[in-house]
């Protein structure tokens, strides 16, 4: 399996991560970091912030980060073709292959980028980038990194943040797979050959007009539970591609979400993304699976990953393990804290919606970002729930966004504004609590979702990014403490909720991010600050056991 793109996989791949000399200019051309001043190299796929790079720095706005190594160009079958893989980088890219400029084919708005470097390949060959990012031009998404890093905002990064490699392929390759599940049967298109073969569970499958359904014996629903998934390989004349699908249904059916055909509560944490060395660029190949085991041997089954999209090893992870995803769509334009944090947390939660977002170039870069995240993340049977706008941030035109998203994906739920705000079209009531009591809404006509609650804090110094700065919520001095209020918030606000019709409950959050010290896991992952038996009997209680 090619662990870098694991549900669309050829054997035979060639990482180009590990040591990549670097430079950095400014926007005028002087050289802000090379080999003379201890600089000139730099390890891929981390970003220069983090300390995992090698570098531990961030450089001006508007920089140019200059990336070169040099590559032996594989062999190739009879025709076949060379793909070069850029997975990730903030905010774009411009490529150069042996002095040819390829153009700006990777941005954070497109997200991987895919490009046929078969003609210019020589014995021995120059890859260079030069990415370049500026979060003053709020067209680009950018989450929740902020110039000055503190509270809920964090670390800046930029550069290249996700693997680089390359892949032989033949001529007539597969180029893709859009995998449409149910609860008894799966279709599959292919983009490249039309003709071919399924080849599942021992069995050969032919296919003609590149699309195929299949229908399992004794079908199987993939659950948190029961993570079953199907594993098969594509095979053409030429090319051979191993994917996997899985056979689950979500839906929403008057005040309740469905999963499988039947009422599910959503037990989730809040997921920054964030780790110690690698900023958004997990340390380990492992770093994933540890993260999601360790919150279900809490007893949950959601992760709401919170506007920011992972590698596809992160998906990967959720959907052979077994955890839900609530993707979040990756805000841009510009954030006011008094109008989208502070008027709202008290209670003025209404705003006139012509009054939104009203840049067109800001909007339209975000629908394209949103068409590119719903692209990649499709097939993966763990994603479950789409969100649009987090409190307002760069909300604009709730309905129509709606709209554009179910076009896009008629098969999961879609959360338009969650938090605040709320206007417009959109699948569930979704909610955010932290300084008072919650309350079920009465009369609700949808789905309820707490999408955001809690934030509780325990920090433990030694673990901790920074032993003098803290942000949270509400604040304890101890493990017991912090663990009997964590306990009370459940028992008293969630699972009575819980039996008045509430589906879903994300707890903030998975583990402390830099100067929030609300996680259950320390920043550095180093200890789980919950009590897993207590963690485990609220979670049987959330499912009525």
């Amino acid at each position: 399996m090619n662990p870098l793109r694991p549900q669309f996989s050829r054997d035979d791949y060639i990482s180009l991560d590990g040591i990549w000399n670097f430079t950095v200019m400014d926007a005028k051309g002087n050289t802000l970091s090379d080999a003379a001043d201890g600089g000139g190299s730099i390890r891929v796929p981390y970003p220069p912030e983090a300390p995992l790079s090698g570098v531990g720095k961030h450089f001006p706005e508007g920089s140019k980060l200059w990336y070169s190594r040099k590559f032996t160009a594989p062999s190739l079958p009879e025709k076949g073709r060379l793909l070069l893989h850029v997975d990730g980088v903030d905010q774009k890219a411009r490529i150069f292959l042996n002095g040819k400029d390829l153009g700006t084919v990777c941005t954070v708005l497109n997200g991987p980028a895919s490009l046929d470097v078969t003609d210019l390949l020589q014995p021995e060959n120059t890859l260079i980038l030069c990415v370049t990012d500026d979060l003053r031009d709020l067209r680009f998404p950018y989450g929740k990194q902020t110039m000055e890093r503190g509270g809920m905002w964090y670390t800046p990064v930029s550069g290249i943040w996700q693997s680089v490699w390359l892949e032989p392929v033949p001529e007539n390759y597969i180029r893709e797979l859009k995998i449409i599940p149910s609860l008894d049967s799966v279709h599959i298109r292919i983009d490249g050959p039309k003709e071919g073969v399924i080849r599942c569970g021992g069995t050969d499958y032919p296919f003609k007009n590149s699309r195929i359904t299949l229908r399992p014996e004794a079908p199987r629903h993939w659950t948190p539970d029961d993570p079953y998934l199907y594993r098969f390989s594509v095979i053409t004349a030429q090319d051979k591609v191993d994917s996997y699908f899985a056979l689950r249904k979500v839906e929403v059916r008057g005040s309740r979400i469905l999963l499988n055909g039947r009422p599910f509560f959503f037990h989730g944490l809040l997921d920054q993304g964030y780790w110690p060395g690698g900023l958004w660029t997990p340390p380990e190949e492992d770093s994933f699976e540890k993260d999601i085991l360790a919150v279900k041997r809490l007893g949950f089954n959601t992760l709401r990953k919170h506007i920011k999209a992972e590698p596809e090893r992160f998906y990967y992870d959720c959907d052979r393990l077994g955890m839900i995803v609530f993707q979040d769509m990756i805000n841009n334009g510009h954030y006011s804290f008094a109008r989208d944090t502070v008027l709202p947390t008290l209670g003025f939660q209404k705003w006139p919606a012509a009054l939104r977002r009203r840049n067109t170039p800001v909007r339209r870069a975000f629908l394209h970002a949103m068409r590119s995240t719903v692209r990649r993340l499709y097939n993966h049977p763990c994603v479950c729930y789409w969100t649009i706008f987090n409190e307002g941030w760069g909300q604009f035109r709730s309905s129509q966004t709606y709209k554009t998203l179910r076009e896009l994906d008629s098969t999961r739920v879609i959360d338009t504004t969650s938090g605040w705000f709320r206007d417009g079209d959109t699948d569930v009531e979704s909610r955010h609590v932290y300084f008072r009591k919650f309350r079920l809404p009465k009369k609700a006509k949808k789905p309820v979702i707490l999408s955001e609650f809690g934030g509780y804090v325990f920090k433990i110094p030694e673990h901790s990014f920074d032993p003098d700065k803290t942000y949270g919520y509400r604040f304890y001095k101890s493990r017991e403490s912090w663990m009997a209020a964590l306990e009370k918030l459940y028992q008293k606000q969630i699972i009575p909720a819980v039996r008045k019709g509430l589906c879903g409950a994300i707890y903030t959050q998975v583990s402390d991010v830099e100067d929030e010290c609300n996680g259950l896991l320390t920043y550095d992952r180093a200890l789980c600050k919950a009590d897993e038996a207590r963690m485990q009997a609220i979670a049987k209680q959330l499912k009525g056991e």
